[in-house]
């Protein structure tokens, strides 16, 4: 409601340091037990997707709340379920700033942020501080210094980390701001990274007395083979599954516009065709054998309800909030339960 009122205060700072004040009023709301005040009543949609029972189809992206500090805030805007992350093993500053631009007139953000985050042991404790309990998705990396041949290591060091708190666990291979990530997205050492994580979440389930889902989250930048290769892996691997996708590197829907030339990937509304497209042919080369989340270029509930129509099971947003401010939680859920 007051968010078109508050947007060009935001939009007059550098996009990081708006989001931290945002954050920092969300957290005050919080503690004061207010932060659900201004939200709507909002009409059950209850799903289930990889054995898990979502009040609503309409999650939290991962990368806005990168160490999971910010979970009971965030939990009262109406959303079905949070994703936090990406977190790494080990603390990392990511890359210098300033690394977040607005492009306003496309309605996008680059960002290169590079998986700056407080490290898995501080993620853990903040999730469980947070008193938080709805369906909560971590989001897990590699450090930046680690190599490709040793990143296995610490997927499996986060998914140790995170399994106690964590609802589902999702891997991110595709962000382009961590040196060579994307190259983990090759059916051969997807299938290896994939094998070894599976392995290990049955024996963690084994200790946790519940299951465990695993989703991999694939990049946009991907041609219709590379995307059927990535599909044939998964559902090899028995991963539970697919998030689609993560920001572009490509820059031909803003071209011209300030700020298109930085480094880093691209989100809002110029990713929505081709998210959409990789999230089509995604669907239909895994035929069913698993459930898709769509994510990308979500800025209305006519956007939400396109991800589902392109066979999504649930829809995930994040720069959309910076557009549209925590309105289009509701506006998402409302379109989704039409039907």
């Amino acid at each position: 409601m007051f968010y078109p009122l508050l947007r060009p205060a935001l939009f007059a700072l550098d996009p990081e340091r708006a989001h931290e004040l945002a954050f920092a009023a969300l957290d005050a709301a919080a503690a004061a037990g207010v932060a659900g005040l201004a939200t709507p009543r909002l009409p059950a949609d209850p799903v289930r997707v990889m054995g898990i029972d979502f009040p609503n189809r309409v999650g939290l992206a991962a990368g806005l709340d990168k160490n999971a500090a910010h979970l009971a805030g965030l939990s009262a805007l109406g959303f079905g379920f949070l994703e936090a992350g990406t977190v790494t093993p080990r603390p990392q500053p990511g890359n210098p700033r300033p690394r977040m631009f607005r492009i306003p007139e496309a309605q996008a953000l680059v960002n290169r942020l590079g998986f700056n985050n407080e490290g898995v042991d501080r993620f853990v404790a903040n999730v469980r501080a947070s008193g938080y309990r709805g369906v909560l998705g971590c989001n897990i990396g590699r450090n930046f210094d680690t190599p490709n041949e040793r990143a296995t290591d610490d997927y499996l060091a986060c998914l140790k980390a995170v399994a106690p708190v964590a609802t589902y666990v999702t891997v991110n291979v595709s962000s382009p701001n961590t040196r060579g990530l994307r190259d983990l997205q090759s059916e051969t050492a997807l299938g290896e990274l994939a094998g070894r994580l599976i392995a290990e979440r049955e024996r963690l389930v084994q200790s946790l007395g519940r299951p465990l889902p695993i989703a991999i989250k694939i990049a946009p930048d991907l041609d219709a083979d590379a995307i059927r290769g990535i599909a044939r892996v998964l559902v090899a691997a028995r991963v539970d599954a697919v998030i689609a996708t993560n920001t572009t590197t490509s820059r031909e829907a803003v071209q011209g516009l300030r700020h298109a030339g930085e480094a880093g990937g691209l989100s809002g509304r110029p990713l929505t065709v081709r998210s959409n497209a990789v999230l089509r042919t995604l669907v239909a080369a895994l035929g069913g054998a698993l459930p898709v989340i769509g994510v990308g270029g979500v800025l209305t509930g006519d956007d939400a309800r396109e991800k589902i129509a392109c066979g999504a099971a649930l829809v995930q947003l994040y720069t959309g909030l910076v557009y549209r401010g925590p309105g289009l939680v509701a506006e998402c859920v409302r379109a989704l339960a039409r039907g």
